[in-house]
């Protein structure tokens, strides 16, 4: 099926659908992150674990639906997803950075995590279409 999606989605332009499949990807990680800042869980702790399960759903889709060149198999994919892993890493310690920074300085935790989403958002992206996905 994701197959079937990822041909349709293909006449959309790369980057619009890296945004539908990020908005997936967050919707993942905010619900999580929201989880944990309402049962008590440190906002960067929250962050980081948000974070990372957003990041899988992100592979599953951007890798199917987002960029044409993903390697089908071996060393070439292993390689793929170490670079795809290495990326989410630069984005989760901006991530967890900022929202440390911002909650010690008294910014909402919220807020301090849709400013720690902008900022990642547009650095994953640029890793992953010009190292991970080039």
């Amino acid at each position: 099926m994701l197959r079937t999606i990822g041909t349709l989605a293909n006449s959309v332009p790369t980057y619009i659908r890296y945004i539908a499949v990020s908005g997936g990807a967050l919707g993942v990680d905010l619900g999580v992150y929201f989880t944990g800042l309402s049962i008590g869980i440190a906002a960067e702790l929250a962050a980081a674990i948000g974070y990372l399960s957003g990041v899988a759903v992100h592979w599953i889709l951007s890798s199917r639906l987002v960029f044409d060149d993903v390697a089908e198999r071996g060393l070439a994919r292993t390689r793929q997803k170490a670079l795809f892993l290495t990326s989410a890493f630069i984005g989760l310690g901006l991530t967890v950075a900022i929202v440390a920074l911002a909650t010690r300085y008294g910014l909402d935790p919220r807020l301090a995590k849709l400013v720690a989403v902008a900022v990642s958002f547009q650095a994953t992206y640029i890793l992953r279409r010009t190292i991970v996905f080039a």
